[in-house]
């Protein structure tokens, strides 16, 4: 009557409620980006506690708190003892850099003296556009990498950063498995139940992998590095390793600009650019097609093209942290699809059949 259809309005309703909730997340998004870290943290350091947990003595009433006490104790050490061995070696390369950077840049536009002419106006041309697009930029991130280093200890006083992620991590690691059985019991026994509780599985393996994959391919590129170049002579490898270790974090665009910035810096320093290019290519291949599918297994199997666009599309959505989620969400919405595909098809698979270690 009067042109009204329930299934019409139902959809309607439904897409309504999709976009109020999508708009509630982007108000969020700060809020929710700190609970995301803290449960990334909380799969980064639940190998440690799930090793103390094996050995502690067993009893009725135990919990995993001890085991999550003594990893939290290790995981403070360890930072601890990194940043003052590491730290202030990186905030003083960064401060000697930064100072001879200019005087590095004016040597380096010098004229070759048994070059043509033509070719030192080729050079000087080609020199003058990379200072225009390149070098300046360049040039204001090595500038402000003292200043960050020093305000490492002002972002080290902020609560969010310093307590409130590793709190939360505690509680995801303290009590994920109930919250896992809590949002089990909000669908009702039956084939939807099933097919939750495997794409948890699903996600749970996969995060785990993620994270200790990451964590791992940024200990290899910086021990890789740093040997590498102190075998090269390449001032500052320190910082240079440590630039590089941190930005794996960040799928594609993070290793591409450190290795940019390596280049920059050895060409300006005087360092052999030819053997940094062939280790910088050489780890790359080892890395992409013999570390990184071993440590990620089977949970990250994405296409090129596919990997490339959300990584882009995240970093022009949200910057660092949309490039640094790009993976792990892509990973998830093909979970999601798989199992819900291979649902209705109904082919029945274990749960975590569709990420294997």
């Amino acid at each position: 009557m009067l042109g009204f259809d329930r299934r019409a309005a139902r959809c309607t309703w439904t897409a309504a409620l999709v976009v109020l909730l999508l708009y509630l997340v982007y108000l969020v998004r700060s809020t929710l980006f700190i609970f995301v870290l803290a449960l990334l943290f909380g799969y980064m350091l639940s190998p440690l506690v799930n090793l103390f947990d094996r050995f502690l003595p067993v009893s009725r009433t135990r919990t995993r708190t001890p085991a999550l006490a003594l990893a939290y104790v290790i995981f403070v050490g360890i930072v601890v003892l990194l940043t003052v061995k590491i730290g202030s070696q990186v905030v003083d390369q960064a401060n000697a850099l930064s100072k001879k950077f200019p005087e590095m840049i004016a040597s380096w536009e010098k004229p070759i003296p048994e070059a043509s002419a033509t070719v030192n106006s080729i050079k000087q041309q080609i020199i003058d556009k990379v200072r225009a697009q390149v070098l300046s930029r360049s040039g204001d991130v090595l500038s402000a990498l003292p200043q960050a280093g020093l305000k490492f200890i002002t972002v080290a006083s902020d609560l969010i950063y310093v307590v409130i992620i590793p709190i939360l991590g505690f509680f995801f690691l303290k009590d994920g498995r109930l919250m896992r059985q809590h949002i089990l019991e909000t669908v009702e026994d039956g084939p939807r139940r099933a097919l939750l509780d495997e794409v948890l599985a699903d996600l749970h393996l996969l995060l785990a992998h993620y994270m200790r994959a990451l964590l791992l391919l940024s200990l290899a590129t910086f021990t890789s590095y740093s040997i590498a170049f102190s075998i090269m002579g390449v001032p500052y490898a320190i910082l240079l390793a440590a630039i590089g270790g941190m930005l794996e974090f960040i799928p594609t665009l993070g290793p591409l600009s450190a290795g940019i910035l390596i280049l920059i810096v050895g060409g300006v320093s005087g360092a052999p650019i030819a053997a940094i290019v062939i280790f910088l290519v050489a780890y790359r291949v080892v890395q992409d097609y013999v570390l990184s599918p071993y440590l990620m297994g089977q949970g990250v199997e994405l296409h090129p093209l596919a990997l490339l666009f959300g990584v882009f599309a995240g970093a022009e959505v949200a910057g660092i942290p949309g490039a640094f989620l790009s993976v792990p969400v892509l990973a998830m919405v093909r979970i999601l699809y798989l199992r819900i595909r291979r649902a209705r098809s109904g082919v029945e698979l274990s749960p975590g059949s569709t990420v294997r270690p």
